[in-house]
């Protein structure tokens, strides 16, 4: 193995960080090109005024494999989510989660009225049957969308309306669950298995522990590269930087001519300071009214964090499509907020556009072929892009490019 190739990649995302501390293990010195100011990729915490903003309402299932792998747990001061959430719906709330891990859900549970006691049996049976079922034959079975699969499994459609639409449109940012059923058994899988949980620090907090453990990787921050070609990186300058292999750790389609293009998934994500925390606990509110614009909000000050300032602060998330200017956007969502959730939000904090907020893959993998990674000979591809929207699938990406690179220098 010959530890003076140049290895050079394109990207400092969560993939890209983990794919360097891989080649680092391995003796090689890679550099990361990233276009931005720091690393994450889309995983991103700002400040502002004194607030502590994610980019986007994001939380790290603590249950996922590659998670437990590589990152330390009690450094990043994980802040837990009750497993449940409040449904606003027609005026009214309702609390529903799992009392297996929160007792204090049990009665609420019971009693809530968003389905029937046989939908509550399919929850409990569904439960059992991924408790028991490998990762691996999760994604080997055949792939259904998420809707024919709820619908395969015998969940009325009320149900479905009331609770897994609302609950995992915020998850697959897709209001029609047209997702893999592969995605939803492994997402509903982890979240049976572990909690919801939101670093103190934000969620940059993540890729701030990885990047602190490199030691020989070279970063070059706001580096925008406009094409990838075999051992050439040109960047938006025009200037080149030669490199033995290249790995492209972030969107490819604009940087190699792919076979199919990426397709995104976006959404909206609004911050508000309200007068008050009506929930009084670290739990998601969903808004199941087929005309509400919002979908999921969050008292991001219910648990823990880094804000110097006092206020309470709500971040609202928006999937539905929508051609409203941001005054506009804003005014409707304050409106919902105050009729559907009776929330009163005060001032407005900070509006994330997030156009490349997951892929949307009509097929999902876990670990993925060797052509999943292997662009030529000489460029590999890393990301969730590869296998699925997920940070272990970013995580499983990385880690498999740096073996692919290792057993080429054998």
């Amino acid at each position: 193995m010959d530890i003076n190739t140049k290895i050079t990649i394109v990207g400092a995302g969560i993939s890209g960080l983990i794919t360097a501390i891989e080649l680092e293990k391995l003796g090689f010195h890679p550099t990361v090109v990233e276009a931005s100011d720091r690393v994450g990729g889309r995983v991103k915490t700002d400040i502002v005024d004194g607030f502590q903003l994610d980019h986007g309402f994001q939380v790290l299932l603590e249950a996922y494999p590659k998670a437990k792998k590589y990152l330390n747990y009690k450094t990043l001061e994980l802040q837990k989510l009750m497993p449940g959430a409040v449904i606003y719906k027609n005026g009214k709330t309702t609390l529903i989660g799992d009392p297996l891990r929160d007792f204090s859900l049990l009665v609420p549970t019971i009693l809530a009225n968003v389905g029937s006691i046989k939908d509550k049996l399919a929850i409990f049976k569904l439960n059992l049957e991924l408790k028991n079922k490998s990762t691996e034959a999760i994604f080997s079975a055949e792939q259904l969308t998420t809707l024919q699969y709820l619908k395969n499994k015998g969940f009325s459609d009320r149900i479905i309306e009331n609770f897994f639409k609302p609950f995992f449109t915020g998850i697959f940012l897709e209001t029609k669950l047209c997702t893999s059923s592969a995605m939803f058994e492994f997402t509903y899988k982890m979240f049976g298995e572990g909690l919801a949980v939101i670093p103190k620090d934000g969620i940059q907090a993540i890729p701030n522990q990885l990047k602190a453990r490199l030691t020989k990787t070279i970063f070059k921050f706001n580096t925008k590269v406009k094409i990838v070609e075999d051992k050439r990186i040109v960047l938006e300058d025009d200037s080149v930087i030669t490199s033995d292999i290249i790995i492209i750790a972030t969107d490819s389609s604009k940087l190699v001519d792919l076979k199919k293009p990426i397709i995104w998934k976006s959404c909206d994500n609004l911050y508000f300071e309200v007068e008050q925390n009506t929930l009084k606990k670290p739990i998601i509110g969903l808004l199941a009214d087929p005309d509400a614009l919002s979908n999921n909000i969050f008292y991001t000050t219910s648990i823990a964090n880094s804000n110097t300032s006092k206020a309470e602060v709500l971040s609202v998330t928006i999937v539905k499509n929508h051609n409203l200017d941001e005054v506009d956007l804003i005014n409707k969502v304050r409106t919902e907020l105050e009729n559907n959730c009776g929330i009163v939000a005060k001032r407005f904090i900070k509006r994330y556009i997030i156009k490349k907020a997951l892929p949307d893959l009509e097929h999902v993998d876990y670990n993925g072929s060797l052509d999943k990674f292997k662009f030529s000979d000489n460029i590999y591809l890393a990301g969730d892009t590869q296998l699925n929207g997920s940070l272990n699938a970013a995580m499983t990406s990385g880690e498999t490019v740096a073996k692919l690179i290792a057993e080429r220098f054998k």
